[in-house]
């Protein structure tokens, strides 16, 4: 099990890069996360839910996703609450005090999915969240060494350097963590080091000098992660990479419960793109070629976010200039005329007024959409993603549909002129030909390269600098494998 000092510091990319590592050496892998929280969901072949960072890690095994790789999934829909997930399904939503009485049945659960992957497999590979020695969330935890102890499996503990005081993070750990707890942990990790690496010689001998825990590596910054879909959207604070001559300047606000955002990750890879995420308080460029509205886990409460920051005004102007809009998903949703929900699926029952940009209306109600799909866009480009969503959208604008998803017919809505659009499906950038159809009426001409090549490409490269960097054969050992690589 590999857990971290921290949110952020790099697990889910270290699981990531052993599981595509073990899985090249001809062992069955599959990854593990016991309890996640990300607005950043992926969809299985048999239509649950589960963290974009395990169905990362399932690409890197080479084995398709489900829903035992991640059986705890929350998603925030609000500063307390959030939506539950358990085994793919939905069951409520829970504010944080509530969601504790469930954790003792949910380790069961966590337990279950975890048996039915070690069945199959050579190894699990386990990745824990946030960190454990945040001790006030000892009792009850499923997340972390609560998990770890259940299901007595060894832990490797991870600081991350480029943050800073990594010696104060694992020896304070190794200080905050009961007797059982620090006896679990089997070794450390540095991670995301720049620089000479003999430089940090001193500092790895003094974590083992303060906690006893064998050095089990250090491991370099990793550029190829820039090509892997991020869960947390603390990524996309940090400020955007110069654009470098590129021609066409593609802006996404960034919605205060946005998920799914990795879905603008082939428009950051591609050159022809200037992509940038506009943070709150920021003012919509004048010179944006395109504005995409994301997908968001509350569509109502964002759609009052959207116009709190005035970016409703400046979306209009843009509109009124001849710039395009696309939406995706709840971001489809919140150009209509209207959004209603009047059984309370986000919240408190309510309606708002849309955009006003497409000729339909959404009504929050039904089951919860989840499904892979594939289909083609409207120049027969094809495409494959996912819907994930709750409501249904009707309209005259539905006339002129964006896409049809195969089995299921058409989806979404065009305008009149054509400049503004939207649909449910998620990934629709992915495919290299779906990316260029959609981005032709910019005027630029994209890379070319489908994005699940670009991800394979980065997963076989961070595998090859982590056998380099990591004491591979002692990681086997703690595993339980005999490894003669």
């Amino acid at each position: 099990m590999i857990q971290g000092c921290g949110s952020d510091v790099g697990k889910s990319t270290l699981v990531a890069g052993l599981c595509r590592l073990f899985s090249n050496q001809g062992l069955v892998v599959r990854p593990f996360k016991p309890q996640n929280m990300s607005n950043n969901a992926a969809v299985t072949a048999d239509g649950g839910e589960i963290g974009r960072a395990q169905a990362l890690q399932a690409i890197a095994c080479r084995t398709p996703a489900s829903v035992h790789m991640n059986p705890v999934l929350l998603k925030p829909q609000s500063d307390v609450g959030a939506q539950v997930v358990v085994q793919g399904r939905v069951v409520g939503n829970y504010k944080a005090r509530a969601f504790q009485g469930l954790k003792p049945d949910l380790l069961a659960t966590t337990l279950d999915s975890y048996r039915r992957l070690a069945a199959e497999a050579d190894l699990v590979l386990v990745e824990g969240a946030g960190s454990p020695a945040e001790t006030n969330l000892r009792a009850g935890d499923i997340a972390n060494m609560g998990f770890a102890h259940a299901a007595d499996v060894p832990v490797a503990l991870v600081g991350d350097i480029d943050r800073g005081h990594v010696i104060a993070a694992l020896a304070g750990a190794h200080l905050v963590l009961d007797e059982a707890d620090r006896a679990r942990i089997k070794g450390f990790i540095i991670n995301k080091f720049r620089g000479d690496p003999a430089l940090f010689d001193d500092g790895r001998a003094e974590v083992v000098r303060r906690t006893g825990w064998p050095d089990l590596g250090m491991v370099p910054w990793l550029p190829p992660v820039r090509f892997l879909p991020a869960e947390d959207a603390v990524v996309l604070e940090r400020p955007p990479a110069a654009s470098q001559g590129r021609r066409a300047r593609v802006v996404v606000p960034m919605l205060s419960r946005i998920a799914n955002f990795d879905d603008f990750d082939p428009l950051r890879a591609d050159p022809a793109i200037d992509l940038q995420f506009l943070p709150p308080g920021a003012v919509l460029p004048a010179d944006a070629d395109l504005v995409i509205l994301p997908g968001t886990k509350a569509t109502l409460a964002d759609l009052a976010f959207l116009r709190a920051q005035g970016w409703d005004v400046d979306i209009l102007a843009h509109a009124r200039r001849g710039g395009r809009v696309l939406g995706v998903c709840g971001g489809y949703q919140m150009l209509g005329r209207s959004v209603s929900d009047p059984e309370g699926v986000e919240g408190a029952p309510g309606s708002s007024p849309g955009l006003g940009l497409l000729d339909v209306e959404t009504v929050l109600a039904g089951d919860k959409t989840v499904r892979p799909v594939t289909g083609r866009l409207a120049d027969g480009a094809a495409f494959d993603g996912y819907e994930i969503h709750v409501g249904r959208t009707a309209g005259p604008g539905t006339a002129r549909p964006l896409l049809s998803i195969d089995g299921h017919g058409p989806d979404g809505a065009v305008s009149a002129d054509g400049r503004i659009a939207g649909a449910y499906v998620h990934g629709l950038f992915d495919r290299a030909s779906a990316r260029a159809a959609l981005l032709a009426p910019l005027g630029v001409a994209t890379d070319g390269q489908d994005q699940s090549v670009r991800v394979d490409a980065a997963l076989d490269e961070i595998a090859q600098i982590l056998e380099r960097s990591l004491d591979i054969a002692a990681i086997a050992r703690i595993a339980g494998l005999s490894w003669s690589a």
